[in-house]
């Protein structure tokens, strides 16, 4: 299989919609997220999903989605329908397509079947074999508890995501909102499974998704629980909302301080370890001790921010002798 040179897409935000509506569909390539997803699941009720796969395939082939990740989610392999759907699409739109989003992955082998699977119709159809990405979704304990070998399972595998509202139904979690802290429990309820998440991604070389806010209207709240994630580390936000789609574009963005400062510290390491700079392992930045370990850091943040378009307000000048 050949796997593309880079698969760490800019996932700030992550527009679901609904495959069986047209008028969203048209709507969604207007707006500002870095990812679209055109739901098969659960947002398309099960007598609308056969022609909700053929208006899928018409609106990735006819439409507009430049700059954007365009992504299909099918439904889960416990389902009937889950062949047809990437049958379907691939074959009618894989060459407008980015990721299949595989929900309630619970094993590897799940993820191996839809590799085995992909790769049979773009063999078929005479597509690239393996461009087509693989996005798991982790939605139940099993799932959690496996999350290391389906991050690990297939080389299309792009992205480990958090599905919250199943998650919390499996587990007898106390709550009936969506991404908030179940009442009496004093610490973060979510800390275990963001992390055991963002672990098994890191350790692959994989992005971390945090799932949806389903209070669309409660912009405060989204960005409270967006926060919680992005201070860990994830990637990106899902967005069942317009209106939530700057706020997850803002919260996964550097600052712009924080993005000039780490451009700056790579250009004052490149400097001060080259033979002009002395040959240094560390040297001052201003009042800052910069090392190998502040490269990587800085490496980080200047990603994230050339991901996200960003620009620089700053420039590292060579000292004078």
């Amino acid at each position: 299989m050949t796997t593309p040179v880079n698969r760490l897409r800019p996932r700030r935000s992550c527009l679901a919609v609904p495959g069986s509506n047209p008028r969203f569909l048209e709507k969604a390539q207007g707006l500002p997220a870095d990812q679209v997803f055109l739901d098969l699941e659960d947002a398309c009720a099960p007598l609308a999903k056969p022609e909700a796969r053929h208006t899928i395939v018409k609106f990735l082939n006819e439409g507009d989605w430049t700059g954007k990740t365009r992504v299909v989610r099918v439904n889960d392999w416990t389902t009937e329908w889950t062949y047809r759907d990437v049958v379907t699409v691939v074959e009618g739109a894989g060459q407008n397509l980015d990721c299949i989003m595989l929900p309630k992955v619970q094993t590897a082998q799940q993820v191996v079947a839809l590799d085995l699977l992909l790769t049979q119709i773009e063999k078929t159809m005479g597509f690239e074999v393996g461009k087509i990405g693989i996005e798991a979704q982790i939605e139940n304990a099993q799932g959690l508890n496996n999350v290391n070998e389906i991050a690990t399972a297939s080389q299309r595998v792009e992205t480990i995501i958090f599905g919250p509202a199943d998650f919390m139904a499996s587990i007898n979690m106390k709550s009936l909102v969506v991404g908030e802290q179940p009442p009496g429990y004093p610490a973060d309820a979510y800390h275990y499974i963001l992390m055991k998440i963002l672990m098994a991604a890191r350790a692959n070389n994989l992005q971390a998704i945090d799932g949806p806010y389903l209070q669309i209207r409660n912009i405060d709240g989204y960005r409270e629980v967006a926060q919680r994630a992005a201070a860990l580390g994830f990637d990106g936000k899902w967005v069942l909302h317009p209106g939530q789609v700057e706020a997850s574009n803002e919260i996964f963005s550097p600052s712009q301080e924080d993005y000039d400062h780490a451009e700056l510290i790579l250009d004052a390491y490149d400097y001060y370890t080259s033979e002009a700079g002395g040959k240094k392992g560390s040297a001052m930045l201003g009042d800052e001790m910069i090392d190998e370990a502040s490269r990587k850091m800085a490496l980080v943040i200047s990603g994230k921010g050339r991901a996200a378009g960003m620009q620089r307000t700053s420039k590292f000048e060579i000292p004078e002798a």
